[in-house]
């Protein structure tokens, strides 16, 4: 198993068994705590998602506590999903995605959903001038979806799941596209 997704399992495993956020441990690659990105956890049961949850900019000081905190996110706090229980745990797969820093899209012709992921966000209130009042209120929707997934041929496609995701309706809402790649880590 690569370290990525050993680190995530040690964490669901660990919290899952004893309520612990463990530390990065001691013999993981200075890569693991000298480097920032976002990151995302996926969990797999027999092939089916059982959870997934990121960050698509780092909120930690390193990849390893944000794998750590991310991989017990996935396992405990994905709505979509009941959180995972002991019985579970020697049947479960993890994937690590290492998110490189968004880039704004200018045209559609720059993406490609085997290639980049995407990130769709909502432009704050505006009124026909296109001022932009950011009342407190208000805050931008986002929606994501990582590259290369099942069943996502599509520019289109993976643009309208991003935005379902967010709760978005692009008809409706002016919308940003970012894109991003990643690494993948997969047990």
């Amino acid at each position: 198993m690569n370290p990525y997704s050993e680190l995530a399992k040690k964490a669901v495993e660990t919290f899952i068994k004893e309520k612990i956020i463990i530390s990065p441990p001691l013999d993981l690659p200075k890569e693991f705590l000298e480097k920032k990105a976002g990151i995302f956890v996926s969990i797999h049961k027999e092939k089916s998602l059982r959870g997934c949850i990121g960050t698509y900019l780092p909120t930690k000081i390193n990849i390893a506590e944000e794998i750590i905190h991310n991989a017990i996110s996935a396992a405990t706090e994905d709505c979509r999903f009941e959180p995972i229980k002991k019985e579970e745990l020697t049947s479960l797969t993890y994937t690590v995605y290492i998110l490189s820093l968004p880039e704004l899209v200018k045209d559609l012709k720059e993406l490609n959903p085997k290639k980049y992921g995407v990130i769709v966000k909502t432009f704050p209130l505006a009124f026909p001038n296109e001022e932009v009042i950011f009342n407190g209120h208000q805050v931008s929707k986002t929606g994501l979806l990582l590259p290369d997934l099942e069943g996502v041929e599509t520019v289109e496609k993976q643009i309208s799941i991003a935005c379902q995701k967010g709760e978005i309706d692009p008809t409706r809402e002016k919308i940003f596209i970012y894109k991003f790649v990643v690494e993948k880590y997969e047990d």
